[in-house]
């Protein structure tokens, strides 16, 4: 079976009038690589702290995106120990389709990982187990191979050498190619192509933050000499006030009506100054042409001009999952692990049953299934049955800054964990029985600007069968930023247990406009079991 026949296309609809928007795959999905079989698009992000790991997705058009699984979907595949901080784990995936397979080369930054290479006929899965590869010390590696069968691996530095990609052996000593702009730092994020006459060798530099850029070097070998751009970089965003910043880590693809596009990773500050990107770092695609052998990289804009072809959406995730389906879809990620004794759909069927380990999301083993955050204004509700243990619903961002609403004990408590204090903000007392809670995500209208204005605020309450909100507390979102935490991710919202088994009988999450003031739009609290 083709990639094209285990995935077959919905029914195309046209583009909003001419234009799509920008990010393609919105909130945590950074680190973008992308090829091309026939008329169909394969992508894979970075996945750092979170298990499973390196999303896979489908499209036929480049816009709309489907998530069909996970490369490192297995505990003999993916070991990230709980000592291992989180924005560690698994960085910058490159992922090629060569000789009939697709070839995923990935770092594993936790103790003991290094570089891996899975493979697959069929990138829905299953994976291979990884290929190790001892000899590449650099992280962000590429493969690329050669007219005769030469397969080369290019790393941050930008060294590169030879190997085997079935065995993982190197083939040589590695050596330095070319490092981007004298003096900037962080070169890093390689790709290698070839492309008519002469072999490219595009890289990030700058650093992930606000100075972030691409740029790009060519030679008639492989292995260089490389001659730069006159024009590098060819893509950034610094020192403008473009609402897209952070610009960089891309990839670029053929389409199959022969224009070029790249994928690339950027960033959507909110709130006042220096700006708080919550979401983490999203994908994001602009156009390429080629002028005199060297590409031009048109606007990263929010709305951008449609490709030429006919738009191909894919069937958008359901507001709602009740527990129904025999496992976890694979946009449900867990922190770090999820143990077969953690999680149960079959213990009550219907509902997602969790068991605690970590006493808390404070814990680096917490029991945990979540959802990226992909909206900058949403709602999200669960009902949760706690009556054996203490539980609930939680916005993550680390260890360190997180907000949670959690049921247990005869009462719901509102909790807000920012750097070394946790504070209780506020307790209801509850009924025995399921509980609905629900935080809404606002972000303030474009009017609602001053130097010091939050991104975003949460509202953290529970939810009465009729649809009465009982709101516990207003929360600050820059304190679930990248720009106050630290660190590569974004905003994880999902399910916990903190002590004994907590049960979950459904969890929906709905889109809401960004600037709406009230929240996100209303909808039906849904039957409750």
């Amino acid at each position: 079976m083709t990639p094209a026949q285990a995935h077959p296309t919905p029914g195309a609809a046209g583009w909003s009038d001419g234009a799509f928007t920008n990010p393609v795959l919105a909130g945590l999905h950074p680190d973008p690589s992308v090829c091309r079989v026939g008329d169909d698009y394969y992508l894979a992000c970075s996945s750092f702290e979170y298990f499973p790991g390196v999303p896979i997705f489908h499209s036929r058009d480049l816009v709309h995106w489907e998530q069909i699984g996970n490369v490192l979907d297995r505990p003999g595949q993916l070991v990230l120990p709980a000592t291992m901080p989180s924005s560690a784990g698994i960085y910058a995936p490159t992922l090629r389709h060569h000789a009939g397979r697709f070839w995923l080369v990935v770092t594993n930054c936790a103790e003991g990982g290094g570089n891996l290479i899975c493979t697959a006929t069929d990138p829905a899965g299953d994976w291979s187990d990884p290929v190790r590869l001892p000899g590449v010390a650099g992280i962000d590696p590429d493969l690329a191979w050669d007219d005769d069968g030469t397969c080369w691996c290019t790393y941050a530095g930008i060294e590169q050498v030879r190997i085997d990609p079935h065995t993982g052996r190197t083939l040589g000593p590695p050596r330095r190619l070319w490092s981007g702009a004298p003096g900037a730092q962080a070169p890093e994020a390689p790709h290698l192509y070839r492309i008519g006459g002469y072999w490219y060798l595009l890289i990030a530099e700058g650093g992930t933050e606000r100075g972030h850029a691409v740029s790009i070097a060519r030679s008639t070998a492989p292995d260089g000499p490389y001659e730069p751009c006159p024009a590098n970089p060819v893509l950034t965003h610094r020192g403008t006030n473009r609402p897209i910043q952070n610009t960089g880590h891309a990839d670029l693809v053929e389409a199959a009506d022969g224009t070029w596009w790249m994928v690339l990773l950027g960033v959507r500050p909110g709130g006042g100054t220096p700006g708080w990107h919550v979401l983490g770092r999203e994908t994001f695609l602009a156009p390429v042409t080629w002028v005199d052998d060297w590409p031009v990289v048109g606007a990263v804009e929010p709305v951008m001009p449609a490709p030429s072809w006919p738009a191909r959406p894919v069937p958008p995730p359901p507001v709602r999952d009740d527990f129904d389906a025999d496992g976890l879809h694979p946009r449900w990620v867990s922190v770090r692990s999820r143990p077969a004794g953690s999680w149960s759909l079959t213990e009550q069927p219907g509902w997602l049953t969790l068991r605690a380990r970590g006493a808390s999301l404070d814990e680096p083993d917490v029991t945990f299934v979540g959802r990226r955050q992909q909206h900058l204004s949403c709602r999200v509700r669960t009902l949760v049955d706690a009556t054996g243990g203490r539980g609930g619903l939680a916005v993550r961002l680390d260890e360190r800054h997180h907000y949670g609403i959690e049921a247990g004990d005869g009462g719901v408590r509102l909790l807000a964990r920012i750097g070394s204090v946790l504070s209780t903000v506020a307790t209801r007392p509850v009924a025995p029985g399921p509980v609905r809670l629900r935080v809404d995500v606002v972000s303030p209208s474009p009017g609602d600007w001053h130097p010091a204005k939050e991104p975003d605020v949460l509202r953290f309450g529970i939810e009465a069968a009729d649809g009465a909100y009982d709101v516990l507390g207003e929360l600050d979102g820059r304190y679930l930023s990248t720009e106050v935490a630290g660190g590569f991710t974004g905003r994880v919202v999902g399910m916990y247990a903190g002590a004994g088994s907590v049960r979950f009988d459904w969890f929906d999450y709905v889109p809401g406009d960004a600037g709406d003031a009230d929240g996100p739009p209303p909808a039906g609290a849904g039957p409750a079991r």
